[in-house]
């Protein structure tokens, strides 16, 4: 087997990693682009109790949610920043705290993106 000169396999790798993960979103349209990251954001069962438990309230809420979680204060408050990125919920200040709340208009336009999305297709396969 013929030995690889150590420059050029270091050239190979830093091509191989600087063309990997490039992200295309620019060629899809704005919508594809915005349910994709709801769709990301609500990929993960803690951010979806979050979501449960925030629907589930009459009012916003502030520090409850780590109290109803089997996480971390640090992982919940990560949790929360993804979602609120994603226009899924809303923050408040109140004194020294955030208090959360779902999004309604976010959640009633992803419902309705994904309905017309269903309401494409065209064979039953």
């Amino acid at each position: 087997m013929k030995e690889i000169p150590v420059p050029l396999l270091i050239v190979i790798l830093q091509y191989t990693f600087l063309n990997m993960g490039a992200s295309k979103s620019e060629q899809f349209t704005e919508q594809q682009n915005a349910l994709a990251q709801i769709a990301k954001a609500m990929g993960h069962p803690a951010r979806m109790a979050i979501l449960e438990f925030l629907m589930t309230t009459d009012k916003c809420i502030c520090g409850d949610i780590v109290d109803e979680l089997p996480l971390a204060q640090p992982t919940v408050s990560q949790h929360l920043r993804e979602l609120k990125a994603a226009g899924l919920i809303q923050g408040n200040i109140e004194g020294n705290a955030i208090c959360y709340c779902v999004n309604q208009d976010t959640i009633r336009h992803y419902m309705a993106a994904l309905n017309g999305l269903l309401l494409q297709k065209k064979t039953d396969c």
